[in-house]
């Protein structure tokens, strides 16, 4: 399960158009460990940036916490 605040109205540059674009930008709190069920599956949660572009649909995810 992830949790999700989204900004819509945003334009940065997209590798796949090779120009600035309109994306869809949302930051997703998502769980890293393969044992999603696992104890300490709440332990592994970390921050990540979504980014898709609007016209042609590439999706770039970033982890933003990489301490």
């Amino acid at each position: 399960m992830a949790t999700t605040k989204q900004d819509v109205d945003h334009e940065e540059g997209c590798t796949a158009c090779e120009s600035e674009t309109p994306h869809a930008v949302s930051v997703e709190i998502l769980t890293e460990s393969p044992d999603v069920e696992s104890e300490t599956a709440a332990f592994s949660r970390e921050p990540y940036r979504v980014s898709t572009c609007l016209v042609c649909g590439t999706t770039t995810t970033t982890r933003m916490n990489n301490a």
